[in-house]
């Protein structure tokens, strides 16, 4: 299959004429890199959303340490 780039005017319902032409394979595949670029582009929306200047790298580690240490004593608590 020859891949590139080309940039042709189509409306939605003729690319839908097309995707019906294909046989299920190709549109179980089309499907697939759909869903690959949908998931990009909402992970990034939703990094962005947490994006803030509050929070140092000092202050994720902080918190992650004490997370950790809580979890050790626990397990430790246990045993």
């Amino acid at each position: 299959m020859r891949t590139g780039t080309l940039n042709l005017p189509l409306t939605y319902n003729q690319i839908i004429g097309l995707v019906r032409q294909l046989p299920v394979a190709e549109k179980i595949r089309l499907g697939q890199e759909i869903a690959k670029e949908t998931l990009d582009v909402r992970l990034t929306r939703l990094l962005g959303l947490f994006k803030t200047n509050e929070l140092s790298e000092e202050i994720i580690s902080k918190e992650v340490e004490l997370v950790r240490a809580e979890l050790y004593a626990k397990k430790r608590k246990r045993k």
